[in-house]
């Protein structure tokens, strides 16, 4: 794993009128042979649902999901029973293990919905299909980054099958923080959601992603008020 930058226009894209949706990692039709997955980290798409639109029941396996709204709020419905709302400012995660069927669709009839729907590639397989959702304060993750997604299950974060901690942080104009890389053998993938930022010397804008594998250390410099998603991964 060596350090990657991904401009956002960059990125794949679709457009089926009802689904905008843009792809960091191969998916779909979007192949990229230089770009299937940063260590553990497979998948990474913004997308954005019309109102009253969305995807039906559809089947995933041995998986990691997880889904962060950022305008609006998803409807979700599964085949191990839950039923329920996912909104801005909560996260959701899914394991999809064994198998499990899931619809997501835009819970309003009218307004988009826009949300980071992100694969992680488990360390166990076949485990049981299991699911949570969580809402995280914004005011937490001022000036500092907020773990919302780890490994740990006594902790507050919601936990997954895999060594990856998912670090949010919403970010004032001239801000500086250190993130240190909890994977010795892996990397961290930053993707800005909105501002400017300066990571380790690369400056990203709203969109672009950066994977960095060789630094133990990120020094992050906000250079606009901005929000920040951190994925700390293992290599495969």
């Amino acid at each position: 794993m060596e350090a990657v930058l991904h401009k956002s226009e960059t990125r794949g894209k679709v457009d089926y009128g009802w689904l905008k949706s843009k792809h960091t990692f191969s998916f779909g039709s979007y192949t990229d042979e230089s770009r299937i997955h940063f260590g553990a980290l497979r998948v990474l798409n913004d997308d954005t649902i019309a109102g009253g639109t969305g995807f039906p029941m559809h089947p995933h396996q041995d998986m990691e999901i997880i889904t962060i709204p950022l305008e609006g709020a998803v409807e979700h419905k599964d085949s191990i029973g839950t039923n329920g709302v996912i909104r801005a400012g909560e996260v959701q995660v899914m394991s999809a293990g064994t198998g499990i069927l899931h619809s997501e669709f835009n819970h309003s009839a009218s307004e988009p919905l826009s949300l980071l729907q992100i694969w992680v590639i488990p360390e166990k397989r076949s485990v049981s299909p299991r699911y949570a959702q969580k809402t995280y304060s914004v005011e937490e993750r001022k000036n500092r980054f907020q773990v919302v997604v780890s490994p740990d299950q006594n902790s507050e974060s919601l936990w997954i099958h895999q060594n990856a901690w998912f670090s949010l942080g919403n970010l004032d104009a001239g801000v500086r923080l250190e993130y240190q890389r909890k994977n010795q053998k892996g990397g961290v993938y930053a993707f800005l959601i909105g501002g400017k930022v300066q990571i380790n010397g690369v400056e990203l804008l709203p969109r672009d992603g950066a994977g960095f594998s060789l630094d133990d250390v990120l020094e992050v410099k906000a250079l606009e008020d901005s929000e920040l998603l951190l994925m700390d991964v293992p290599e495969l």
